[in-house]
């Protein structure tokens, strides 16, 4: 076990927490506590990649509780009404397809190296600033509501782009069609 490894799980920690304090209607934690959780991303990652302590672990451990996280906010937001159930599904649907893809993949023996995808991380990104947005809006800390309409399209337009360049992606790692070096 790394020092990145222990942030990382100290991460899955603060999902339920996280989850507790919008349940309570405790915004302002949840905020804080999301916050927390986004920087121990960031914080174990630079760790692993300027201190060499990159792991296997690491490897799968991180984009779990990545998912993990996102996954459960924005069920919960769904929840709560308000953010649309659709988007919910579209987000949570995407992360469902590539968790499938992985296992299936490793069940058919022919593992698929994880790889994230410009459009993933963009994906990703807009999802944080989304998620981020709502609870500062939810805890009082500035009226967000234009900009959330908006992020909320943005989203799933990217949620929807990124899910289809990874299957795409994985369809032809199946297939046996390599991409040209």
């Amino acid at each position: 076990m790394t020092l990145p490894n222990f942030i990382t799980v100290a991460r899955f920690i603060m999902v339920p927490l996280i989850i507790l304090a919008m349940i309570n209607g405790e915004m302002l934690t949840a905020f804080v506590l999301f916050l927390l959780a986004g920087v121990s991303d960031g914080l174990d990652g630079f760790i692993a990649r300027n201190f060499n302590q990159r792991s296997e672990l690491g490897a799968w451990l991180d984009p779990v509780a990545d998912k993990l996280l996102l996954a459960s906010v924005f069920v919960v937001l769904g929840w709560l009404s308000v953010l649309p159930g659709w988007l919910v599904i579209f987000a949570v649907s995407r992360d469902a397809l590539i968790v499938g893809a992985v296992v299936l993949s490793s069940l058919m023996q022919r593992p698929v190296e994880m790889r994230p995808l410009l459009i993933s991380k963009a994906n990703t990104l807009f999802q944080i600033i989304l998620l981020v947005l709502v609870l500062a809006d939810l805890a009082g800390l500035a009226p967000l509501d234009g900009f959330i309409g908006w992020m909320i399209y943005a989203v799933a337009g990217l949620t929807i782009a990124s899910a289809s360049a990874y299957l795409v992606t994985w369809l032809r790692h199946m297939a046996g069609v390599e991409k040209a070096d």
